[in-house]
């Protein structure tokens, strides 16, 4: 019994120090935004429905040149649920309201082959 529960917390160990499930998909959104601050504090706001919308990790960058251009990362367990995710009504809201000014350039990309 006491190799059983010794196993269970080495193995409950090594999960933990395992990354959350790794991303199959990272999509690329890069647009230009009215004003930094204003888009920030929309897209911190909308963390809880983007992770609903299965984002499992995400990265924010600004452009060392105009800090108004904005390129985001968003990782997912599949191309289908990245895709469902630009194609939402929750994100095209929240796109509005955060200043998005600029078309986004979006792109799916996978890990490649070592």
């Amino acid at each position: 019994m006491r190799a059983l529960l010794l196993l269970g917390i080495m193995i409950l160990g090594l999960a933990a120090a395992q990354p959350a499930a790794a991303a199959n998909v990272r999509l690329f959104v890069r647009h230009e935004v009215n004003d930094y601050a204003a888009w920030r504090k929309a897209y911190n706001e909308f963390d809880k429905t983007r992770r609903k919308l299965g984002v499992t990790a995400q990265a924010v960058y600004q452009s060392t040149d105009n800090p108004n251009d904005v390129t985001v990362t968003h990782d997912f367990k599949s191309v289908d649920k990245a895709k469902a995710f630009t194609a939402s009504p929750e994100l095209k809201a929240a796109m509005e309201k955060a200043g998005v000014k600029s078309a986004p350039q979006v792109w799916f990309t996978t890990r490649a082959a070592k």
